[in-house]
């Protein structure tokens, strides 16, 4: 994966983009530098998530049999985020193993939007896991049953240490990628879930009432929608190739244009292809001395290395035309 590497406010050091002359007088440029090889750390990403993968299924195993046990509605809850949990780890195992094929064929970027797909599908499950257990508590709410606080609360004691545990191991994995947030997310939403269980299970201990199993499992339901819901925006922004947030397209198309030679840019798009892969292209009318002395590869790298210098755009694609092109340009923008 390319990346920029200069800080904001620097203008130097073009990355040698290619040029290409179709013979009408018109130039493509399509520059990207390239950093340190991101398939270490992708495959520490891999160990982290395997890791915390069988961490939690070895206790979700545990914890369903304790909660059918104990009539815990709050226990068979987590155990339900937890259910997604290993779901969630397995597929963003799963899209990091397609991230990582190389462009071929019709693939062009090869499967990197797996990562964001997983993400999407992370999202969903949080969401629909929530509805469940809502439905659920609010029947038990109006019936309580009998609940066995004893038992829910070592489960839920020691639900926290495993969640603390697999926090960890994928709090140390690169959280920049939409894919493993979205797997930390899922864990850091049962860690809390274990908290509301561990203290609704003293509050039954404490006075017997029963109700708080129900209480506790709404928390959890409150914490799943919210990352669910904050997943689901990025993921869809990506995946509907809305501009990164931190890309002022005004501020952009301004330092362009500053660049000498420059005098309009327009088709201007930025996109994101995945986490860390911000993409963009425009076409920029230039003079037309450009073409006729030979000064356009040279255009060519300064606006590269100004974008190189402003913005943290990993790919970048510039098509150069003369003013006389612009009645051939229909919905110019």
């Amino acid at each position: 994966m390319a990346e920029r590497s200069a800080g904001p406010g620097l203008c130097t050091g073009a990355d040698h983009p290619e040029w290409h002359d179709d013979g009408r007088g018109h130039g493509e440029g399509h520059g990207h530098q390239h950093g340190h090889d991101h398939r270490l750390a992708a495959d520490a990403d891999r160990r982290y998530l395997s890791a915390a993968l069988v961490l939690l299924s070895a206790f979700m195993v545990g914890e369903i049999v304790a909660a059918v046990l104990a009539g815990s509605l709050a226990l068979l809850a987590d155990a339900g985020h937890m259910l997604a949990d290993v779901g969630a780890l397995a597929g963003a195992l799963w899209a990091l193993h397609l991230a990582a094929r190389p462009a071929s064929g019709p693939w062009t970027y090869g499967w990197k939007r797996a990562e964001i797909l997983s993400a999407a599908v992370n999202g969903i499950t949080l969401l629909v896991v929530a509805g469940i257990v809502t439905v659920e508590a609010v029947r038990r709410l109006a019936a309580p049953p009998h609940v066995e606080g004893g038992p829910v609360l070592v489960v839920a004691l020691v639900g926290c240490a495993v969640n603390i545990a697999a926090s960890w191991l994928l709090a140390r994995a690169n959280r920049t990628s939409l894919n493993v947030e979205g797997a930390y997310q899922h864990v850091l939403t049962d860690l809390y879930g274990f908290l509301g269980t561990a203290a609704a299970a003293v509050v039954i201990l404490l006075t017997g009432w029963t109700r708080a199993d129900s209480v506790a499992s709404l928390v959890v339901v409150v914490l799943m929608a919210y990352a669910g819901g904050r997943l689901l925006r990025d993921s869809g922004r990506i995946l509907l190739e809305r501009a990164p947030d931190d890309v002022d397209l005004e501020e952009l198309r301004r330092h362009l244009l500053e660049v000498p030679h420059v005098h309009e840019v327009h088709d201007l798009h930025v996109w994101t292809v995945t986490s860390d892969l911000p993409t963009l292209s425009a076409h920029l009318t230039v003079d037309d001395s450009c073409f006729l002395d030979g000064h356009a590869p040279q255009l060519l790298d300064e606006v590269q290395a100004c974008l190189q210098g402003h913005f943290d755009v990993a790919h970048s694609t510039f098509q150069l035309e003369p003013a006389t092109h612009a009645e051939h340009e229909p919905g110019m923008h």
